[in-house]
């Protein structure tokens, strides 16, 4: 799926849970309140790479998809404003150059803390936005194919992030939820056969998922 086709799936998804919420009770989030959502992440890189050091015409030329279970953590400091913390089980991602195919496995956990703004606390409908800081920590890299035999490493990224999202109550404690966030994640592959390369992978992420207020 390319990158204007994913955004218009998250936009209607996002449009979908609001206007389906339209008769929902409204439930109020207030200062105080921890929010925990559990559901499926998607990570959907939108990659680009310099050549390798050694073999310039070589480059990153696919970062694949990956989904895994997901989690995040949100304490409202006020009504409107909270901090959230996203954690994940490590997405996988195989890695294609060209010329080459896939040649490298890897895995990554992406933690990222968030200051966002409720719009609507006292709704049961809760759009919200945020950004802050991810931190993308590559390990379990994986040289096959053409690589096979050499190594590879990733190095770790800080970057922005940014995100929106929606609530919508089932009950007062239980809700649901859609979330999207925009990541800046840069690394540097150092191959032991071709040399290194810039990669910039800046995924979109797309969550959803139920949660529940304490």
């Amino acid at each position: 799926m390319n990158t204007v086709s994913r955004k218009r799936h998250i936009l209607g998804a996002l449009i979908a849970l609001g206007l389906a919420a339209g008769a929902m009770p409204a439930h109020a989030v207030q200062k105080g309140d921890w929010l925990i959502r559990a559901g499926l992440g998607r990570v959907a890189p939108d990659d680009s790479s310099s050549g390798f050091s050694g073999a310039p015409t070589l480059k990153v030329e696919d970062v694949s998809n990956s989904t895994n279970l997901a989690i995040n953590f949100t304490y409202m400091m006020t009504d409107n404003v909270g901090v959230e913390l996203l954690g994940a089980l490590p997405f996988k991602h195989d890695i294609a150059v060209t010329g080459l195919g896939k040649v490298v496995e890897t895995k990554q956990l992406p933690p990222t803390l968030i200051l966002l703004y409720n719009f609507s606390p006292k709704s049961g409908v809760r759009p919200y936005a945020g950004a802050g800081i991810n931190y993308t920590k590559f390990f379990g890299e994986k040289t096959v194919n053409g690589l096979t035999g050499t190594s590879i490493e990733l190095s770790s990224s800080t970057g922005l992030a940014l995100e929106a999202g929606i609530d919508v109550d089932i009950n007062k404690e239980w809700y649901v939820n859609a979330s999207v966030w925009k990541i800046d994640i840069d690394t540097k592959a150092k191959s032991s056969l071709v040399g290194t390369a810039d990669v910039s992978i800046d995924p979109t992420v797309l969550f959803m998922g139920v949660g529940r207020r304490f």
